[in-house]
């Protein structure tokens, strides 16, 4: 038997599958970690040589690159010029996924990629690619690392379901934020955003910390659960088309790609937990495209990774229904 992840009535449930054939663990027994991530290397390396050939490449492979289906040899296939020093993995074993976030050079200017690859029968069988053409973003991860190398102890490992539903609880307290959720957080949680912390940031010097209980905009000066607790988040309208591409139980890693509306107009006006009324957020229709990676211990979020750049309002993966892509539930698709 083999125990999956899937969503009833907004909670992750494990359900109990019989194994078949074809399936992503069966698929995934001969390809360990190492395996995972050469897979990963290999496909680098076959970008900067700007030949789709020299990666193990499925002869149908589907490919995307920020959320576009674009033919394996175009966009970033062209531009690529190096890799940059940021790296980090989330190698999903068991459904024989991989992610990577890491820095690169597209035509000698620092930039970010989210690359997820889907490995079936020593092939690379489906490539989701999203690159972040931020030189800022890039240099401010290069700088400040987190790449999430540590094994946990074996006792202090959390199931896949566990995972995936700690991370999809971050989305669900952003979304339509309202301070009075249950939020899962560490003490010591941080965020980095396109480079920069947006949790835990110092003080300007002559300024004071906002106080969470009177401003009117939240602040990157507050901790992860202090910016929750607001309220003042309410203006992320809905956080849609939640798919988990990889989770990594041994090291306390999910890898997620989603998008973040803002609705504008009368969604901008709420009322904070102690019932001040509040305008804050866009003022036009804005939706924000992430790749987000959690690193996940004791059933609390510790650090936050992400990428996000504009795309039209209410813009598909390019891998979904559109009704998938509306809808808030969170999807393990490693499936």
């Amino acid at each position: 038997m083999r125990i999956r992840a899937a969503v009833v009535n907004g909670a992750w449930v494990l359900l109990t599958l019989p194994l078949v054939h074809g399936t992503a663990h069966a698929a995934s027994t001969s390809c360990e970690r190492a395996c995972l991530e050469g897979f990963v290397d290999q496909y680098l390396d076959a970008l900067l040589a700007h030949d789709p050939k020299r990666a193990a490449l499925a002869p149908s492979a589907p490919f995307t690159e920020n959320g576009q289906k674009l033919e394996l040899g175009d966009g970033l296939w062209r531009t690529i010029t190096a890799r940059g020093t940021y790296r980090m993995f989330v190698a999903d074993v068991e459904a024989g996924h991989v992610s990577f976030l890491g820095s690169i050079r597209e035509a000698d200017t620092p930039a970010m990629l989210a690359l997820h690859l889907r490995i079936r029968k020593g092939q690379i069988s489906a490539v989701e690619s999203f690159v972040q053409r931020s030189e800022k973003s890039a240099l401010g991860f290069e700088e400040i690392g987190y790449t999430w190398r540590d094994t946990l102890p074996a006792r202090d490992q959390m199931s896949r379901a566990e995972l995936l539903n700690t991370a999809n609880r971050y989305f669900s307290g952003m979304e339509k934020n309202d301070g009075k959720g249950d939020y899962p957080f560490d003490d010591n949680c941080n965020r980095i955003e396109n480079g920069t912390f947006t949790t835990n940031a110092p003080t300007p010097p002559g300024q004071t910390r906002p106080d969470p209980k009177t401003a009117d905009t939240y602040s990157s000066q507050w901790s992860c659960r202090e910016q929750f607790e607001s309220g003042l988040l309410h203006f992320v309208s809905r956080i849609r088309d939640r798919r988990f591409v990889a989770v990594d139980p041994e090291r306390g890693l999910v890898f997620s790609y989603i998008f973040f509306d803002h609705m504008a107009g009368d969604t901008r006006t709420f009322q904070t937990p102690d019932g001040r009324t509040v305008t804050a957020g866009p003022k036009q229709p804005w939706t924000w495209e992430l790749a987000e990676a959690f690193r996940i211990e004791h059933g609390k979020v510790q650090q936050i990774a992400a990428i996000m750049e504009r795309v039209p309002y209410g813009m598909n993966s390019g891998w979904s229904t559109w009704e998938e892509g509306m809808s808030s539930k969170g999807r393990d698709v490693t499936n």
